[in-house]
C-alpha cells in the first residue's frame, strides 16, 4: 500500500529520537484509552502525545488511570500492538477532513459559480465515497506513521493529575500527566 511505502521511504524521520519517542507515547495514550474505556462506561477522554509522554483530558480517577497506564505498557510489550491504534485518533479525523475537503474540490474542478449547485450530487457522492474509504486510511496512517505500537524500552516515570480552568471560564478540566522515559 501506498502508506507502508511512504512509511519505509520515511523511516529516517520515524526513527529519530524525537519522532520515535512521540510515536511511542502516542501509542500508549491510545492504549491507556482503550482500557480506560473498557473499564469505566461511557467515557469521555482525549489525548496529546509528546516525546516525554502524554496527557490524557477527561474526568477519571487518579488510581484507575494509573493501573491503565501500566497495564496498557505491559499489554503493548507482551505483543498487543493493536492497542496503539484508536478510531478516534485526530489522525483519522484529520485524515478524513482532509480526504473530503480534496473529493469537494476535485468535484467542484471546472465549474464556474452558477454552475456548482449542478455538481452537487457529483460532489455529494464523492465526499460520502470519501468518507468510506477515510477511516482505512487514518488507521494505516496510525498503523506506520503516527504511532508505534512496539513501545521497546518505554517507561512509565510518573503519572500526575491536576484540575486546569480553561480560559474564557466553563468548569475545570481533569489532566492526567504521564510522564514516561525511552531511548
Amino acid at each position: 500500500m501506498i502508506i507502508e511505502q511512504f512509511a519505509a521511504f520515511a523511516q529516517p524521520v520515524l526513527r529519530t529520537t524525537i519522532v520515535r519517542r512521540t510515536r511511542r507515547n502516542h501509542g500508549l495514550e491510545h492504549a491507556t484509552i482503550h482500557i480506560l474505556a473498557s473499564r469505566i462506561p461511557n467515557l469521555r477522554m482525549a489525548g496529546r502525545s509528546s516525546e516525554n509522554g502524554f496527557v490524557l483530558l477527561g474526568e477519571a480517577p487518579q488510581e484507575m488511570v494509573e493501573k491503565a497506564a501500566h497495564d496498557a505498557l505491559r499489554r503493548m510489550q507482551r505483543g498487543e500492538h493493536q492497542l496503539a491504534i484508536h478510531p478516534n485518533c485526530g489522525t483519522n479525523l484529520v485524515t478524513t477532513g482532509f480526504m473530503a475537503t480534496v473529493a469537494a474540490m476535485f468535484g467542484l474542478i471546472g465549474s464556474r459559480r452558477r454552475d456548482m449547485f449542478d455538481r452537487l450530487p457529483a460532489v455529494m457522492s464523492l465526499v460520502m465515497l470519501t468518507l468510506l474509504i477515510a477511516p482505512g486510511v487514518g488507521t494505516s496512517l496510525q498503523k506506520h506513521i503516527t504511532t508505534d505500537g512496539d513501545p521497546a524500552d518505554l517507561e512509565i516515570v510518573s503519572i500526575t493529575r491536576s484540575r486546569v480552568q480553561m480560559p474564557f471560564g466553563g468548569e475545570p478540566v481533569t489532566v492526567h500527566r504521564v510522564v514516561t522515559r525511552s531511548s
